[in-house]
C-alpha cells in the first residue's frame, strides 16, 4: 500500500491516520509525503510543502523496491505537489487508485489552494478508481449546490461524469451515516454506526485508507466500501477523547491507552 499525503504532527489525520487504517486491515503501508503540517487537536499552524521532485523521488524509491499494490491520494495542497502525483501514478503502473479530496482541515484550516482545484479535477480525478468526497467536497468538484437539488446521487453521478470509475460520497456532514456508492451503474446506500458525541478527526483518512486496503486485498469496489465504513465507523466509536484539548483522533488500532 502506498499512501500520497499530507503529515499531521498530532497523529490524528493524513499520513498517520493512513499507516494506522493500512495495519487494522493488515497490510503493509508505505509512504509519498506531499507536505508537513504543524497542527495539533486545536489547529494547523503551518503548513509547508514538499518539493515535487522529492514527492516523485519517495514513490519511485517505493516502486522500484516494494511494489504497489494500491494507492490512496490524500492532502495535495498546491498545483505543482498535483504535477507530481500525476507524475508520480505513471511509475504505479495499474495499481487501483483511491482519492480522498482533501480540502479542509477538521479545524477549518484550508489544505487545498483554491487555483490548484481545477488541476486536481482535471489531472488525478480521472485516474481514481475510487473518489470519496464528503458532500462540502463533492460539492465543490462537481460545481453543484442545494440550489441545484443537488443530494449524494446527484453528486456521485457528477464525480463519475468527471471521470472517476466509481464515486463514494460519504455521510459525514449529513444527519445520518450513509454512503452512496454510485459506479455508473449501481447506486447503493451504505449505512454506518452514527456515534454521536466522539471525535471524527481522521475518519475520512481512515475510510479512504481502509477502502484502498481493501482493494489492495482484492475486495471489488463496493465491497471495498462497505468494508471501509465499518472500519471507519469502528474507529470514531474508539476515538480517543483523552488526547490533547480538542478533538482527539479516532482509533483504528483500537488502542486502549489514551497516554501520549
Amino acid at each position: 500500500m502506498l499512501s500520497i499525503a499530507g503529515s499531521d504532527s498530532g497523529g490524528g489525520a493524513g499520513i498517520q491516520a493512513d499507516l494506522k487504517a493500512f495495519a487494522a486491515c493488515g497490510v503493509h503501508g508505505t509512504t509519498a509525503i506531499t507536505a508537513i503540517t504543524a497542527q495539533n487537536t486545536v489547529g494547523v499552524d503551518l503548513i509547508e510543502a514538499i518539493s515535487p521532485e522529492m514527492i516523485v523521488a519517495q514513490v519511485k524509491a517505493v516502486v522500484d523496491d516494494i511494489g504497489v499494490d494500491a494507492v490512496k491520494i490524500g492532502m495535495l495542497g498546491d498545483r505543482p505537489t498535483i504535477e507530481a502525483v500525476a507524475a508520480g501514478l505513471d511509475l504505479a503502473g495499474g495499481a487501483p487508485v483511491v482519492l480522498d479530496p482533501v480540502m479542509v482541515s477538521e479545524s477549518g484550516a484550508d489544505l487545498l489552494a483554491r487555483d490548484a482545484r481545477e488541476a486536481l479535477v482535471s489531472r488525478i480525478l480521472p485516474r481514481a478508481t475510487v473518489v470519496t468526497p464528503n458532500i462540502p467536497e463533492a460539492r465543490v468538484i462537481t460545481g453543484l449546490t442545494d440550489a441545484d437539488a443537488a443530494g449524494q446521487p446527484e453528486l456521485a453521478r457528477a464525480i463519475v461524469g468527471l471521470g472517476a470509475r466509481v464515486a463514494v460520497v460519504t455521510g459525514g456532514h449529513s444527519e445520518e451515516m450513509v454512503d452512496l456508492f454510485f459506479d455508473g451503474e449501481r447506486e447503493v446506500e451504505i449505512k454506518g454506526e452514527v456515534h454521536p458525541g466522539r471525535s471524527a478527526h481522521g475518519s475520512g483518512c481512515t475510510h479512504s485508507s481502509a477502502l484502498a486496503a481493501c482493494l489492495a486485498l482484492g475486495l471489488d469496489p463496493l465491497e471495498a466500501a462497505r468494508k471501509a465504513r465499518e472500519v471507519a465507523s469502528r474507529a470514531v466509536a474508539e476515538s480517543l477523547e483523552g488526547i490533547g484539548a480538542g478533538p482527539g483522533p479516532v482509533n483504528a488500532l483500537g488502542l486502549r491507552s489514551h497516554a501520549s
